[in-house]
């Protein structure tokens, strides 16, 4: 039997992700996010959801740019801690440690702990409800090299990613194989 609930958002998991963000020549941010995914594959595009009162929501609007931070497993204190603590009144990389380094085709940094990073551009918002969603074009993208398998794709297990299940507000790593795109074909 099934229970009927208030509405929440029961899409998960979900990547948490951590977002640089930079106005001008201010300190550098850090925000953890969620509320992300991908628009367009072409030209790629992504989208990110924040609230109006965070800290970083304007400097976005200002600068017009953000990259977005793919953290490890290894990471996920610093995920947690940057979504919880305002770089209003804290500077997110001297707390954590996390390194600013220089991007490709933005002027905010990436984050070098991060094994990858994407670099967008904003080319619009729209407001829904409780957020704002930033749409914008990934103009670069860094990767390590690492983390990739012999044919150039991201491996898995050596990147380590981290699932976050909001309705729980709880941090997983990405459990085992189940199979690849198209595998039903096969059967």
């Amino acid at each position: 039997m099934k229970k009927v609930i208030a509405a929440n958002p029961w899409l998960f998991p979900l990547p948490p992700i951590l977002v640089s963000c930079q106005d001008g020549g201010k300190k550098p941010n850090i925000i953890t996010l969620a509320w992300c995914g991908v628009v367009s594959s072409n030209p790629v595009m992504v989208q990110i959801g924040i609230r109006p009162s965070r800290y970083s929501h304007d400097l976005i609007l200002k600068s017009r740019e953000f990259v977005i931070n793919i953290p490890t497993r290894k990471l996920a204190w610093a995920v947690d801690l940057c979504g919880t603590v305002s770089g209003q009144k804290k500077n997110k990389f001297n707390l954590t440690g996390l390194t600013p380094a220089p991007s490709i085709k933005v002027r905010v940094p990436s984050i070098k702990e991060c094994p990858i990073n994407l670099e967008c551009k904003l080319v619009g918002t729209l407001r829904f409800g409780s957020h704002t969603h930033f749409l914008a074009q990934v103009v670069a993208v860094q990767v390590e090299e690492k983390i990739l398998d012999e044919n150039g794709k991201p491996d898995i297990k050596k990147l380590d990613p981290l699932a976050f299940f909001p309705i729980a507000d709880q941090y997983y790593s990405i459990g085992k194989l189940v199979g690849r795109y198209g595998f039903s074909k096969e059967q």
